[in-house]
């Protein structure tokens, strides 16, 4: 842990969710009716798809829409060393996510919480500023760790501030020379965003193409965590049986934006390399078809129970 900031514990904060909201979330990501686990409630499996608590620090316990901007300054608190921040001109860097124990299917009858820290903030020069966060997912009468949360945030153009630069990224490429083990297409529709912001992340950037243009994307796009979440899904689907016990970490650095209209295409490699618990270590990237990649530096990992070619 270093940089600018490091250590600062955030005040923890209430979430609370229903089966409604996991419902919705397995919807907007791309869930399909032969997984109907994730999609009625009263299937005998139902289950919450193991990403939702990424919803969460945006969600808090609000059920009804809210005013991002003004939510998202209130909750920032100034971080010791390091200027104020505009959250008008954030976007996602990298997440990564464990999962320690599945979520019941709501928060009902129990006192969930978040606990969250910086681990860093790096002055990135003129480009802007990263402020990298780790934040837990707990029963808060129990101190149980239900998921862990390590994210970066990318504060466009607002760099330049005397910090410190940051340590060098790792990075995780595919098995050199080694063809895809699998290969998922994801069509989005016009209109994908709009239904993803009601998870809880109503960032206008997503909904009305003024942010957009300002920030030089040329209009409205994709949340990077659509993208994030729907690449999860493809890789439950096609390598975990569409269990969600058999994917125990996950992670992916944004890398371009993604526009409503555009096709993902997910290509998924099988390193082989297994731990002693038989997870093993699963790389990805994801495209906009016929473009760039929009989410690199892919890796999870699983307990591969399937595996098979998939275009949606």
């Amino acid at each position: 842990m270093s940089g600018a900031g490091a250590g600062h514990q955030y005040e923890p904060y209430p979430v609370s969710w229903y089966k409604r909201d996991v419902l919705l979330f397995a919807n907007s990501i791309g869930c399909t009716v032969d997984e109907l686990h994730f999609l009625y409630e009263l299937h005998p499996s139902f289950a919450v798809f193991p990403t939702y608590p990424i919803i969460l620090p945006f969600k808090h316990t609000s059920p009804e829409v809210v005013d991002f901007y003004a939510a998202q300054s209130s909750a920032r608190e100034s971080i010791p060393g390091v200027p104020k921040l505009d959250s008008k001109r954030v976007v996602d860097g990298e997440r990564h996510i464990q999962f320690f124990k599945p979520l019941p299917t709501t928060s009902e009858g129990k006192s969930f919480e978040v606990r969250g820290k910086v681990i860093g903030v790096y002055d990135k020069g003129k480009p802007g500023t990263v402020v990298e966060t780790q934040n837990d997912l707990v029963d808060k009468q129990t101190g149980e760790l239900y998921t862990r949360m390590t994210g970066s945030g990318f504060f466009v153009g607002q760099g330049n501030w005397g910090g410190p630069k940051g340590p060098k990224s790792q990075n995780y490429p595919p098995p050199e020379g080694k063809k895809p083990d699998a290969v998922y297409e994801h069509p989005i529709s016009a209109e994908a965003a709009h239904l993803y912001r009601l998870n809880g992340d109503y960032n206008p950037l997503h909904a009305t193409p003024e942010p957009g243009k300002a920030m030089g994307f040329g209009g409205a796009i994709m949340h990077g965590l659509y993208s994030w979440n729907t690449t999860c899904h493809a890789l439950v689907k096609l390598l975990g049986g569409s269990d969600p016990a058999n994917i125990k970490e996950y992670a992916a650095r944004f890398a371009s934006p993604v526009k409503p209209g555009d096709t993902l295409v997910t290509e998924i490699w099988r390193t082989g390399e297994k731990d002693g618990d038989g997870w093993e270590d699963v790389r990805f990237i994801t495209s906009v078809k016929g473009g760039k990649a929009c989410l690199s530096n892919g890796r999870a990992k699983m307990r591969v129970v399937g595996q098979k070619q998939s275009k949606l």
